[in-house]
C-alpha cells in the first residue's frame, strides 16, 4: 500500500498526548503501524465539537473522550468511514445519523463491563465501611480520639437499587448477590432483571427501599436529570448514592442540597455535571462524599482489554469489514457503508 493509499486514523486530543501515549496508558498504537495504518493527533478542541476541517484526510477517528459527532458533521467529511469510541458510552455521538451517512460507530461495552461494575462495588464498600473518614482519622493523627468514631453500616442484608440494568448493572448485581445483598432495579429494566430473578420498582419506590443506590444507566434525552430532588427526598436518611455512569443523569445541585441537609447520609461519585467540576464546587467541602475523577475503572486490565477491542475494530474496518463491535449494524451494509469499497481494494492488492 502506498503512502497515498494508507488508511489514516485521527486520535482525539481529549485523551491522547503528542507522542501517542494516552490518559489510559499504552493503548498499543504500534498494532496500527504493523497493520499499515497511519495515525495522527487531531486539533485540540477542548470545548468541542470538532469541525469538518479537522476530519479532512481521515478514514477513522479513535475517540478517547466524548467528542460529539453527528450526521451534519460527517456529511462534510466524505472520506470518514468509522468513529471508534475507546469505551462503552457514546453520548454526543449519533450512531443512527452517522450510519445514514455511511459512517459506522463502534464501542467496547464488553471490555468495560467488569472494571466499571467493580468500580461501583468499590464505592459501595468504601461508603459502607466509611473508608475515607477512617483514613482521615489515621492520617491526621487522631488514633486515640477518633478511632471507632466512624462505624460503618456494612452491606450484609442491605438493599442495593441499581438504576440501569444493562451489562454493567447486571455484572454489578452478580457481584453483590454473592455478598448477601438484596438487589433491586427500576421497573423500566424489569424484563431483563426478571431473567436474573431481580425485582423492578418505580424509580421513587426504588429510592425508598434502597440502602445504596447505584446509577449505571446510559445518558439519553429521556434519562437526563432523572435523579432529582424528589428522588433524594424519597431515599432513606441513612442511604448512600453512588454514580458511576454519567453526571448528567443527576440533578447535581439537588444532590448537593440533600447531602448538606442530611436528607441522605452520603454519596460516592466518579462522574459529574459538568466535567471537570469547577474548583469551587460545594461537593469538595463535604465530608460525606467520596470523589473520583471519572477514572476509577481505569485499571491495567481495562486498558489492555479496551485497547485490544478498539484497535481490532479499526483494523477490521480498514479492510472493508464492518467491525463486530459496530452499533446499528442493521443500518450499515455493503451498499451504504463508505468503507465497503476497501474490501475490493484490499483484494486487488492481495
Amino acid at each position: 500500500m502506498s503512502s497515498q493509499d494508507r488508511y489514516v486514523v485521527g486520535l482525539t486530543r481529549d485523551g491522547a498526548h503528542p507522542d501517542g501515549s494516552t490518559i489510559f496508558g499504552d493503548v498499543g498504537l504500534e498494532r496500527l503501524d504493523q497493520a499499515g495504518i497511519s495515525w495522527r493527533l487531531m486539533p485540540d478542541v477542548p470545548h468541542g465539537p470538532v469541525n469538518a476541517e479537522a476530519l479532512a484526510g481521515l478514514d477513522a477517528v479513535l475517540s478517547f473522550g466524548h467528542m460529539p459527532f453527528n450526521a451534519e458533521l460527517v456529511r462534510h467529511a466524505p472520506r470518514l468511514k468509522h468513529v471508534a469510541r475507546f469505551g462503552a458510552g457514546y453520548d454526543g455521538i449519533d450512531p443512527q445519523g452517522l450510519a445514514a451517512e455511511g459512517v459506522i460507530v463502534t464501542t467496547t461495552p464488553a471490555e468495560v463491563r467488569k472494571p466499571l461494575a467493580l468500580s461501583g462495588l468499590t464505592l459501595i464498600l468504601a461508603a459502607a465501611h466509611r473508608l475515607v473518614e477512617n483514613h482521615r482519622v489515621t492520617a491526621n493523627g487522631l488514633w486515640e480520639t477518633g478511632r471507632g468514631g466512624h462505624r460503618g453500616q456494612g452491606i450484609d442484608g442491605r438493599t442495593v437499587g441499581i438504576i440501569g440494568f444493562g451489562s454493567v448493572g447486571t455484572q454489578l448485581a452478580e457481584y453483590l448477590r454473592h455478598l448477601g445483598v438484596v438487589v433491586i432495579t427500576t421497573d423500566r429494566n424489569s424484563s431483563r432483571a426478571a431473567e436474573h430473578g431481580i425485582a423492578g420498582f418505580p424509580l421513587l419506590e426504588l429510592a425508598s427501599r434502597s440502602d445504596f443506590v447505584v446509577v449505571t444507566a446510559a445518558l439519553t434525552s429521556e434519562t437526563r436529570g432523572m435523579v432529582d430532588a424528589d428522588f433524594f427526598a424519597a431515599m432513606k436518611r441513612t442511604g448512600h448514592f453512588v454514580n458511576i455512569a454519567r453526571g448528567g443523569l443527576v440533578d447535581q445541585a439537588a444532590l448537593t442540597r440533600a447531602l448538606v441537609d442530611g436528607t441522605i447520609a452520603g454519596a460516592a461519585l466518579d462522574v459529574f455535571d459538568p466535567e471537570p467540576p469547577s474548583k469551587g464546587d460545594p461537593l469538595f467541602a463535604l465530608d460525606n462524599v467520596i470523589l473520583s475523577p471519572h477514572a476509577l475503572c481505569w485499571t491495567a486490565d481495562f486498558t489492555r482489554d479496551v485497547s485490544a477491542s478498539v484497535i481490532a475494530s479499526v483494523i477490521q474496518a480498514s479492510h472493508g469489514n464492518v467491525p463486530d463491535a459496530a452499533l446499528s449494524r442493521g443500518l450499515v451494509n455493503a451498499s451504504t457503508w463508505r468503507g465497503a469499497s476497501l474490501k475490493l481494494a484490499d483484494a486487488q492488492h492481495a
